[in-house]
């Protein structure tokens, strides 16, 4: 996996935490921690895509994996509903994750500005 996949991945960590924040967060120190996490979600997606990936192929990989991580989060540590149709659901979503960054081709020169 190179720098930028990594990048997204790590972006999306930090997405779980800011979308849990925002129903969660109920002093100032929680809310501090949903702001930075929103900072460092999409700066860690503003540098994957920066130079290598595909804006748009890297935000719906990043956008799928925070949704995904949400949901099984939600359910495993906050009592969320567990069905077996949303894990299904995830799995479809991850397999159409997985296949973009499979057929996606890395651009090896930095894009300039004209």
């Amino acid at each position: 996996m190179n720098r930028s996949w990594l990048y997204v991945l790590i972006g999306a960590c930090f997405e779980v935490l800011w979308v849990m924040g925002l129903k969660h967060a109920d002093d100032v120190l929680t809310w501090t921690g949903t702001v930075i996490a929103i900072v460092l979600s999409f700066g860690l997606l503003i540098r994957a895509v920066a130079a290598k990936l595909p804006v748009g192929t890297a935000y719906a990989v990043f956008t799928g994996l925070g949704t995904s991580g949400t949901v099984l989060v939600e359910m495993l540590l906050f009592g969320e509903e567990f069905s077996l149709i949303k894990i299904l659901l995830i799995a479809l979503l991850l397999t159409g994750v997985l296949g973009l960054k499979m057929v996606t081709k890395d651009n090896t020169t930095k894009r300039g500005v004209a």
